[in-house]
Order: C-alpha cells, then sequence, then structure tokens
C-alpha cells in the first residue's frame, strides 16, 4: 500500500482485489485473522475490520462464524463480469498499437495524400493480380534487408501471408505430398495442409530452430514434396536461426533437391535481421513476407519473393484464381508508406515498444519464458502439474485468453507451454496486469483449486 492515497482500509481492499486477480488468493484461501494482518500492517484492528466488511460487500471474501474469512467461491470471475472489464485477449500476435507514431493519423494522412495523387477508379477497380510494377518495386526495396537485391519481377504483392503459403502449396503440391515443418508450428500452416490434402511431418527442433541432421534424416524417411520453416523469431517457440544454422539447413534442402517455403513475418523486428533462406538460395526458396506483424494486420498485404519469372506466372495464375488480387488502396498506401519513410517510422516504433514490453515480461517471468528482445510473443514454461490446456483455461477464467502448446503441435505430445502476445495490451500498464495474473498462477503451481463440476 505505500505510496497510494485515500482511506487506508481502501488500500487493504484494493490490495486484496489485486492479488485475487493475479490467482495469489484463489477461491477458499483462508485471510490472515484482523489481528494478526492489523499487526504486520501496523494499523489500528478497526481499519481491518473495515476493510474486511467492505471487501464482504463486494462480494470477495465470506466470513465463516468461527473459522475466520475466506475469498468467496468465483470472486476472480465477478471481478471481471461486474467491473464491467472485457477479457484480456493475448492470443492474437500484433504490434502494439502505437502513440507515436499514431496508426490512426498516419492512415488518415495517408488516404487523404494517395487520393489526391492516384484516380479512385484506379484503387478501388480490379488490377494486376500480382500487384503493379512500382508495388512490386517497393515491396524489393522493403525487404532488402533481409533478401539483397532482387528484380521486382520475382515480386508479387499478396492480399496476406496465409494467401501467399496457400499459393505456393497449392501451385507445386498435390493431395498426399508430405511437408517438411518444425515440431511446433505456426497453426496457419496446419489449417493450410488440412484444407489443401497435405501431409504434415513435424521435424525436431533446439534453441536454434530446426535441427539439420534431423531434417536431413525427415527427408530421407518420408520423401517429401517442400520444407516449410521460420528462421526468424519461430512462432511459437521464438527460436531464432543463426547464419551458420540457415545455411546447414540450405545444405540439406539441396541435397534432396527440395524447394523451401520461407514464412518470413517477423525477420524485420530486430534490429539487426539476418539473412533470409532466400538470401543464401534465392533459386530454391519461395519468401513469404507479411507486413501484418511489423505494421498491421488491417494493411492485408504480404510480398512474395520466388526463385524465377516463370514461377511467378504461375503463381500469379493460382492467385488469380483463388483471391483475385490484393486490395488496392491498401497496397497502394503501404506502397506509399515504403517510399515515404512511413513504414519505417512505423516499424522502428513496433520495434521500441516490443523491447519495452518484452523487458517486463522478462522481469515478471524470468527464465520460464523463452523470447527475443523485439519478438511478438514469448514461449512460457509451465511446471509439470500445469498441462497447457488446463494453465490456459485457469488463466481464463481471471480474464485471461493464452494458447496452449496444443495448437502448435504438429506431431507428438502437446508440451506443457502457452504462448503469450505481448503486443496486444492496449498499454504496458494492461500488460503488466495481464502478466500478473500469469505470475500468480504460476507462483501458485497447483491443479487443486481448478473447478470442478
Amino acid at each position: 500500500m505505500a505510496g497510494r492515497s485515500g482511506p487506508l482500509y481502501r488500500g487493504i481492499v484494493e490490495a486484496i482485489e489485486r492479488a485475487i486477480e493475479a490467482g495469489d488468493l484463489q477461491d477458499g484461501d483462508r485471510l490472515p485473522p484482523q489481528r494478526e494482518l492489523a499487526a504486520v500492517l501496523k494499523v489500528d484492528l478497526t481499519t481491518v475490520t473495515r476493510a474486511f466488511n467492505e471487501a464482504r460487500h463486494r462480494g470477495l471474501i465470506e466470513a465463516r462464524v468461527g473459522r475466520g474469512s475466506f475469498v468467496r467461491g468465483g470472486a476472480s470471475g465477478r471481478l471481471w463480469r461486474e467491473g464491467g472489464r472485457a477479457l484480456i485477449d493475448m492470443t492474437m500476435n500484433l504490434p502494439p498499437a502505437l502513440e507515436a507514431p499514431s496508426l490512426r493519423v498516419l492512415m488518415q494522412e495517408g488516404i487523404a495524400t494517395l487520393l489526391r495523387r492516384q484516380e479512385l477508379g484506379g484503387l478501388m477497380s480490379y488490377r494486376s493480380t500480382a500487384g503493379t510494377p512500382e508495388e512490386r518495386m517497393a515491396g524489393a526495396a522493403w525487404l532488402r534487408p533481409v533478401l539483397g537485391a532482387r528484380p521486382p519481377e520475382e515480386m508479387l504483392v499478396v492480399p496476406g501471408a496465409q494467401a501467399a503459403l496457400v499459393a505456393v502449396a497449392s501451385t507445386l503440391l498435390r493431395p498426399g505430398d508430405v511437408i517438411l515443418a518444425e515440431r511446433f508450428a505456426y497453426p496457419g500452416l496446419l489449417a493450410m495442409a488440412a484444407q489443401l490434402g497435405l501431409r504434415l511431418v513435424g521435424v525436431e527442433m533446439d534453441a536454434e530452430g530446426m535441427v539439420p541432421e534431423a531434417l536431413d534424416r525427415a527427408c530421407r524417411e518420408h520423401a517429401p514434396k517442400l520444407i516449410c520453416c521460420t528462421p526468424s523469431i519461430q512462432n511459437p517457440t521464438t527460436a531464432t536461426m543463426p547464419l551458420a544454422r540457415r545455411e546447414a539447413v540450405m545444405v540439406v534442402a539441396r541435397r534432396h533437391d527440395l524447394p523451401v517455403l520461407e514464412d518470413d513475418p517477423y525477420s524485420l523486428l530486430p534490429d539487426r535481421p539476418l539473412p533470409a533462406l532466400a538470401r543464401i538460395d534465392p533459386r530454391r526458396v519461395f519468401h513469404v513476407a507479411t507486413v501484418s506483424k511489423v505494421l498491421s494486420p488491417g494493411l492485408r498485404t504480404a510480398f512474395l519473393a520466388v526463385p524465377d519469372t516463370a514461377l511467378a506466372e504461375r503463381l500469379a495464375a493460382t492467385l488469380r484464381a483463388t483471391v483475385m488480387m490484393a486490395p488496392g488502396l491498401l497496397t497502394g498506401l503501404v506502397h506509399q508508406w515504403i517510399q515515404g519513410g512511413q513504414a519505417l517510422e512505423l516499424l522502428h516504433g513496433v520495434r521500441r515498444e516490443m523491447t519495452a514490453r518484452q523487458a517486463i515480461a522478462r522481469t515478471m517471468l524470468g527464465t520460464m519464458a523463452d523470447a527475443h528482445p523485439q519478438g511478438l510473443h514469448v514461449w512460457l514454461h509451465l511446471p509439470e502439474c500445469w498441462p497447457g490446456t488446463d494453465f490456459a483455461a485457469h488463466l481464463q477464467r481471471r480474464g485471461l485468453a493464452v494458447v496452449p502448446g496444443d495448437a502448435f503441435t504438429v506431431e507428438g505430445d502437446p508440451p506443457p507451454r502457452v504462448r503469450l502476445a505481448l503486443g496486444t495490451a492496449m498499454e504496458q500498464g494492461m500488460l503488466r496486469r495481464s502478466l500478473e495474473i500469469v505470475a500468480g498462477a504460476l507462483r501458485r503451481g497447483s491443479r487443486a483449486y481448478l473447478d470442478v463440476v
């Protein structure tokens, strides 16, 4: 209660409320006797009595004759419902909403400028499936830090990374074909494989990502048609392949003459981006880079770098048959921002904010969480007593939504992990409150208090 203003008894009530929210106090827990608490807090007994009466009035605790005061059953749920608090969603891996630069202001100014410079009909009509030549040049410029120089003829503009992944897989593969992927992978990849009738085989990982020896063994055992991986800030493990690991993975791909689908949404977040697999072997790798994770998912723009112009034409035909085209207004805005520097300004803002948020997570979760210093999420280890689905269900009852490891498991047993997205909290204070709930559940370290009906 140090540093707060207002009546002391309210400070005690608020401390009880915060402890229930964080999970440090659970339904049925016994509170200290009022005299003991008064002595510890160095306040008079009437202050504590008044605080307990107010806590009972708020539905936080209940008195049991001859036994003392206890946390009331369902108190944590009532805090969220009666306080008008929405569920805090840590499931979506989004860049944070920045105050500076403001995405809203940039969009308002950007669209106004775009409409002054271009005819509305050209922005809102049907257009080239692969994007205009200027937009493709902008994509090549945007990805130069990771791809190096690439001709715009090998760059396609696509309405989101998922459309690009589906286009590559449906162009190269047939139902029943095998894709090798990391053992824990992006759920969109799992959904795509199921939709297209493809078989996913998980490859062993370590702290540096996909293990080359395991990849080589899987190539010999499963006769795959495609390798798919995320080398930078892998989702969900946060593993980032160093340059030597990237080169070793590409040696295996060349040995077995396999194309590689590089899903690369996060590579521009680090201060010093590493070379993409597509830079190491540009004639073998299909590189998918969305702006959803570094600018905003609402822009619905991704860039697909392909090995040659013939494949660019094939993929353009696939995209035309499935999604028709990228939205002209949004891709035009992204093109304008790349040219004018606003996209880079936004990227730097996201990078700064995520560096601060990762520092908060590191302080509150310590070594329990795998993370990248500029990443959007953490991959949280759980104690043995907590299966991921149970832990996620426990947090949900306290107003917090997270994703258990089951959602990312390609094969094998799901890990005792959950993924926490750090960018969705509106501000750092909300992130701290969310992580207090997580840390409280970890400290508790028991499944005994799960609701049973």
